[in-house]
């Protein structure tokens, strides 16, 4: 036996609220899926951001260490408590960049100070590279030095 519906009768069938249902879980299940996304490269992120300022700080303090050798790599690691427990670490090499026309002691060369910083995301090993140019006033050994460089090179452009 069925009963008459009268013409005001109000409420949802079993179907729409299983349509209204399984659209509604779709949904949240969109939502988990994007906010677990986000905050995975919120992590990865704040990484590369601590990264870039103990990278800065490093290379300031090695641009005003003016016992740095020229051509050899120097590094160390930073201590985990600035890295947040990510192992990191820094490596650096100090090259001559440009000399001026006339060598001469007392004038001044450009060296380019390449500093490259790492750290683990992971398993993953990610690092990023900074450059930086400062200014050295030439001593009569650097002078001997290059003046040395230069004519071998002159000689091998001969052979």
């Amino acid at each position: 036996m069925t009963r008459p519906r009268s013409g005001n009768s109000s409420g949802f069938t079993l179907l729409e609220m299983v349509v209204a249902t399984t659209i509604l879980a779709i949904a949240v299940v969109g939502l988990m899926a994007g906010l677990s996304g986000t905050t995975r490269n919120a992590t990865r992120l704040q990484d590369y951001d601590r990264a870039v300022q103990l990278g800065r700080t490093r290379m300031n303090d090695l641009m005003l260490d003016m016992r740095i050798p020229r051509d050899s790599v120097i590094s160390g690691t930073f201590d985990r408590s600035q890295t947040g427990g990510v192992d990191a670490g820094w490596k650096a090499r100090l090259t001559q960049f440009a000399l001026p026309p006339v060598l001469q002691p007392n004038e001044t060369g450009l060296d380019r100070l390449e500093l490259e910083i790492w750290w683990k995301s992971g398993t993953n090993l990610r690092t990023y590279t900074l450059e930086a140019y400062r200014p050295r006033v030439l001593t009569a050994d650097d002078v001997g030095a290059a003046a040395a460089a230069q004519a071998a090179q002159a000689a091998k452009a001969g052979q």
